[in-house]
């Protein structure tokens, strides 16, 4: 990897010294795949261990689209559904020790989040952005450098939506900070719901009615859900928090219903570790066993697998509206190649509805597998994992590179250099480098 500018170094390391007295309370969670989707960012690769690129060879643009960071939960339903039981039980006294505490956590969890925004980012994800920016900086500062030297622009564009908005605001000066002569070519931001947003806008009109109306999807979901295991999971959790007569009054639906939340509010706590009240976390690992917490990770892992993943063999519903996402990263860089862009960077923000299809639709690891309806989605058979396909802060960038009319591209997933799928072959052997000609032809662009 090139050294940083004078320059940038000064900028990033003054960034990093507000940074690291925090992130204490920022740790990865044990367990993490128990975590699915909601699990925290962090880099996959040593900086370190980088690549440099072929001889002679130079950046010239970069593009990424990124989920956004940490948030809150987005409304207090899990909160109010258990927080309307332990109140019931409080009053006839039917609180395990455990469960006195709970009650008042989980307020103090709400509140949290009510005071962050329900939806919005927490003070770790807007950390997450922050840094993302700072560490492509630091990868690319001979690209940054003529960057602001040529005047080029960075386009900034979004779903919309507050917390994608807000990812990209935050990223972009923390970008800028590293070089005030960036602050002028970046945005204004722009919203394209399209491209970012296509699970909700006119291209994910067929998506949406196999979600609604798809017989073998809710035939399966339900079967996975509804296993001995679960229920036994769902005793196991209300246990810790109720006496057990309490939990058997329970109707069965109304106990894996009231786990489920006890999970949910398990799973968003890493998320908003910088508003617990001591900065050290919330330490709800205590409402749910490691094996319990598995569980109820691998049922959601099970559902955003078929509504948004791999999903079934015979069908490509849940990806192929994602087509629009990575046909738009050919475009710039071809763009780019054919002198037709005045681009230096082209930055997106969206969500995990948009980034879990285009891992399937890309081949990205962990998302080559689809399953038959025969042989259902499995921790055992599939490596398909929420937490790594795209935690909150997920991001996929390609760089190019070029030399006497050349482009190469490295594809970077949530910072760590990742081959392209199956049969796009790249320079060299074991290389990390691809010419743009042969992703064309890869991906059936030429």
């Amino acid at each position: 990897m090139r050294r940083l500018t004078p320059t940038l170094t000064l900028a990033v390391c003054a960034l990093l010294v507000t940074v690291l007295p925090a992130q204490a309370a920022d740790r990865q969670p044990a367990h993490l795949d128990s975590y699915g989707t909601k699990a925290p960012y962090s880099a996959r690769q040593d900086p370190r261990t980088y690549h440099r690129p072929p001889a002679g060879f130079a950046p010239v643009f970069t593009e990424n689209v990124s989920r956004h960071g940490s948030r809150a939960a987005t409304d207090s339903e899990d909160g109010d559904l258990v927080l309307t039981l332990w109140d019931r039980a409080q009053a006839e006294g039917r609180l395990t020790r455990e469960g006195e505490r709970f009650g008042p956590e989980v307020r103090a969890l709400e509140t949290a989040m009510a005071g962050v925004g329900y939806g919005a980012l927490s003070g770790r994800g807007k950390q997450e952005m922050r840094d993302t920016a700072v560490r492509m900086a630091e990868r690319l500062p001979s690209l940054f450098t003529r960057i602001a030297a040529d005047g080029e622009r960075i386009d900034v564009v979004s779903s919309g939506q507050g917390r994608a908005v807000d990812s990209g605001t935050l990223f972009t000066a923390a970008l800028a900070a590293t070089d005030p002569a960036l602050a002028p070519l970046i945005g204004p931001a722009r919203t394209d719901k399209d491209l970012l947003y296509f699970h909700k806008a006119a291209g994910g009109a067929a998506y949406r009615d196999y979600l609604a109306n798809d017989t073998r999807l809710a035939r399966t979901l339900a079967g996975i859900t509804d296993q001995p295991r679960t229920h036994e999971a769902a005793r196991r959790v209300l246990r810790r928090i109720f006496t057990a007569d309490f939990v058997e009054q329970l109707p069965e639906a109304d106990r894996v219903a009231a786990a489920q939340a006890v999970y949910n509010l398990y799973a968003i706590a890493p998320a908003m570790s910088r508003e617990s009240p001591d900065g050290r976390g919330w330490r709800t690992e205590r409402w749910i066993s490691a094996g319990d917490a598995a569980w109820f990770g691998y049922l959601g892992d099970a559902e955003d697998f078929y509504e948004k993943g791999p999903g079934f063999a015979d069908s490509d519903i849940t990806y192929r509206m994602a087509d629009v996402l990575l046909d738009d990263f050919f475009r710039q860089a071809e763009a780019k190649r054919d002198g037709s862009s005045a681009l230096g960077a082209e930055l997106r923000f969206t969500h995990a509805e948009e980034i879990i299809p285009l891992a399937a639709l890309m081949g990205l690891p962990g998302s080559t597998r689809p399953v038959t309806a025969d042989r259902p989605y499995t921790y055992a058979a599939d490596p398909w994992r929420g937490a790594s396909v795209a935690p909150l802060g997920a991001n996929i960038q390609w760089d190019l590179f070029e030399k006497d009319g050349r482009y190469l591209v490295r594809m970077l997933y949530n910072e760590k250099e990742t081959a392209f799928r199956t049969g796009c072959r790249p320079v060299s052997r074991g290389s990390v480098f691809y010419d743009l000609d042969e992703l064309e032809r890869c991906f059936g662009r030429s």
